[in-house]
């Protein structure tokens, strides 16, 4: 067996081929791990702080939506960094690609759908009068 066999991981930040040289130098298994560690710690901190500026009146009212909305796009940076290992790296752009298509598949189905919807209910006949209707 050779050295490269068991390192099939992608390092933290970093975009390779499993088993390929990296361009700098290697990360040991404890650095990655705490490069995790601290994604994970970031992430259940950013979830607890949404449920605990939700329990409190510590934001103004209409506000707490914007707030919780801040804390979830944080919390997803914070997985693409981490976990996802999505950087600005040059030899990243297939991932950034790859990310901003999901995203733009995602959007078209969710506001699509929204938009058929609210098309459908404008246009629905309303129920009091469907009802007479019927024999």
């Amino acid at each position: 067996m050779s050295e490269h066999d068991f390192d099939a991981g992608s390092n933290v930040g970093e975009d390779r081929l499993p088993g390929a040289e990296s361009a700098t130098e290697q990360r040991s298994l404890g650095e990655e791990v705490r490069g995790y560690a601290l994604g994970l710690a970031l992430a259940v901190g950013l979830t607890a702080a949404s449920f605990w500026v939700r329990g409190t009146d510590l934001v103004y009212g209409p506000g707490l939506d914007l707030a919780l909305l801040v804390l979830a796009v944080a919390q997803m940076g914070i997985h693409l960094i981490f976990f996802l290992h999505i950087t600005t790296a040059p030899d990243n752009a297939n991932n950034i690609l790859a990310l901003a298509f999901g995203v733009l598949i995602v959007c078209l189905i969710v506001f699509g759908s929204l938009w058929v919807m609210e098309h459908l209910n404008h246009n629905m006949m309303p129920v009091r009068e469907l009802m007479q209707m019927q024999p």
